[in-house]
């Protein structure tokens, strides 16, 4: 039971940089722009959170852990989304290829942060790393309510950003279905030249969904360099995280409420090596990073055979609105 227990603690974990990431891709890709750039917004986020909470702690003589940590999370979220921003420019003012553009900001991201991580290690004085009070920040639970027998383990055990990943999930899922704004996006995501005739400016909603989502996408990146590194920069530390959010995006038929499921089910399949042991070699248990894409495969086929228009991508996603096309 101990086991089982740690096990599904540890999926959780795990699997919150992946609910980040999704759940920003889906808010963007309703609006219908395919931005492939997560992981490059994830690594801007990274070098963004750990730099603004590393910059505050040199600043004061006291730094406080729970500021710092702040701190790092809104430079996080503004950072991914001037990346966010620039997409946008490009691919609704400019019509540039969505494709080639989110994949330009996958390349310049992933620079990025590589780049100013190393800055601030070689001005840290040969890595970067954050004090043990803001490592504390990123990795307490809920003070009494985790002290419970199982259900505390199970609910209570995690830091402030599980919680926050899942409550911007559930209000995506309820902004989506139940307000007049999120319907409105939707609508810009099926049909854009139907959302402009009815009167919804199309460029605003594009504009501020990409960037939204960039930014949420920016504080999973934070997410690993803070809880996953323990709060220490390291070269590559997103690692193709970011291509992994995207393929949740599908496995979530782009859905908000299943982003919830599939990114604690994928953190549990990255971690089930260290629960699951089959006495495989080296190269053989390289069949625990298989695991996931095989998943989102056998999704694809499921969602393919239904042919549910509920669960399929947005009819505009990737493609530019031309209003003179109109």
């Amino acid at each position: 039971m101990t086991t089982i227990i740690n096990f599904l603690c540890a999926a959780v974990l795990a699997g919150t940089p992946f609910l980040f990431g999704t759940v920003g891709e889906i808010i963007t890709e309703r609006s219908g722009n395919l931005n492939l750039g997560v992981e490059g917004m994830m690594f801007m986020g990274g070098v963004a959170g750990i730099a603004g909470a590393y910059f505050y702690e040199q600043s004061t003589a006291n730094p406080i852990g729970w500021v710092a940590a702040i701190i790092a999370v809104v430079c996080a979220f503004v950072c991914a989304a001037l990346g966010a921003l620039v997409y946008s420019f490009l691919t609704v003012t400019l019509r540039a290829n969505q494709n080639v553009t989110g994949l330009s900001l996958t390349i310049f991201g992933t620079g990025f942060g590589n780049f100013f991580g190393e800055v601030l290690g070689n001005k840290a004085g040969g890595y970067v790393v954050v004090t043990s009070q803001t490592k504390e920040a990123f990795s307490v639970g809920i003070p009494g309510l985790s002290n419970i027998p199982v259900v505390g383990k199970l609910l209570f055990s995690y830091n402030f950003l599980v919680y926050l990943g899942i409550l911007i999930a559930v209000l995506a899922a309820i902004y989506f279905s139940k307000t007049r704004s999120g319907l409105n996006l939707r609508a810009v995501g099926e049909s854009p030249a139907t959302a402009d005739a009815a009167g919804i400016n199309v460029t605003k909603m594009k504009y501020l969904a990409t960037c939204i989502g960039g930014g949420i996408c920016g504080i999973g990146g934070m997410y690993i360099v803070m809880v996953t590194c323990s709060g220490v920069w390291v070269h590559n530390c997103v690692n193709g995280y970011g291509w992994i959010a995207v393929a949740l995006v599908i496995f979530a038929t782009w859905s908000p409420r299943r982003a919830l499921l599939g990114s604690f089910v994928f953190g549990g399949l990255s971690v089930l090596r260290y629960y699951l042991h089959l006495g495989l070699n080296m190269a053989q248990s390289q069949m625990y990073d298989v695991l996931p894409y095989i998943v989102t495969v056998i999704v694809l086929i499921v969602t393919g055979i239904r042919q549910s228009r509920e669960h399929a991508q947005p009819a505009s996603c990737g493609v530019n609105y031309f209003r003179e096309e109109r």
